[in-house]
């Protein structure tokens, strides 16, 4: 199936599966490029369950925030075991060191949220990291290893930019709950992955406007997409002199890659919706 036409016809309707029960969070298509699928509810707006209320009427809901992260982590946590079960990485190699660290990284975020989220804690679903027939990262087709490897880092590179920006995206959500500290510690490391995965395909560790690196697919522009930002808490900040010491060179670059910006729960479920096996 190509990207558009899986754009196109994407359903996500089973993403959410509560170990417990089926929860129908998910279905409607909605705009997103080429119509990805997302979520019908929100992230962070879900309602909280009757067991969670009583437990957590004190705070905010941090439910949908949790169970978005969970969604996300575990499919880090697959894609980088696959990636070194699949002999695609070179042995001894940076990016084959950085992946074992970063899977131990990403399975403790997956144990720690299943904690958290106790009787709300939601299953993985199935992933395909093909994205239908898209990519071949771990090499089980007729692609060229070089070509696998090399896709292999793009999706790492996708998938820790989006998780760096869905953390930062849910953070408002947390707020007067025990969660968001941990959060915020997760998405810190989040930051650090992201940028070892950018360095090792060559590129700078940080954002430059909305750019994706060589070799990004069309389909991961949604990653990046505002972070060309120019402007925070309503300063412009392009023409700015800092102590009289005005930034250096291309000052727009400049300025959108000392601040990140957020993802909203809807685009960040989208993204994750392209490698997620539509079980209905």
């Amino acid at each position: 199936m190509s990207i558009i036409k899986m754009l196109n016809e994407f359903s996500s309707e089973n993403l959410m599966n509560k170990k417990s029960s089926r929860r129908d969070m998910f279905g409607t298509l909605s705009s997103f490029g080429k119509k990805a699928a997302i979520a019908a509810v929100p992230f962070g707006l879900a309602s909280k369950s009757t067991k969670a209320t009583a437990a957590t009427s004190m705070f905010f809901d941090h439910v949908g925030p949790l169970q978005l992260a969970l969604t996300l982590e575990y499919l880090e946590a697959e894609f980088y075991l696959k990636a070194l079960e699949s002999g695609v990485l070179e042995g001894g190699s940076r990016s084959e060191t950085a992946f074992m660290q970063i899977s131990k990284h990403e399975s403790a975020h997956v144990d720690f949220l299943i904690a958290a989220l106790a009787e709300d804690s939601i299953d993985s679903p199935t992933f395909d990291f093909t994205a239908g027939g898209a990519f071949d990262p771990f090499n089980e087709g007729d692609t060229p290893m070089e070509t696998s490897r090399a896709q292999l880092l793009v999706l790492a590179q996708a998938f820790e930019d989006t998780g760096v920006r869905a953390y930062k995206g849910q953070a408002g959500a947390l707020m007067g709950t025990p969660y968001l500290e941990p959060a915020l510690q997760i998405h810190s490391v989040e930051a650090k992955h992201a940028s070892e995965i950018r360095r090792i395909r060559g590129l700078k560790g940080w954002i430059s406007g909305s750019e994706r690196g060589d070799g990004m697919p069309a389909v991961t522009q949604d990653v990046y997409t505002g972070e060309e930002v120019t402007s925070q808490a309503g300063i412009d900040l392009v023409g700015y002199n800092y102590g009289n010491s005005p930034i250096v060179g291309d000052v727009t670059a400049a300025v959108t890659q000392a601040f990140d910006e957020p993802m909203t729960g809807e685009t960040a479920s989208a993204i994750a919706s392209l490698f997620i096996v539509n079980e209905s």
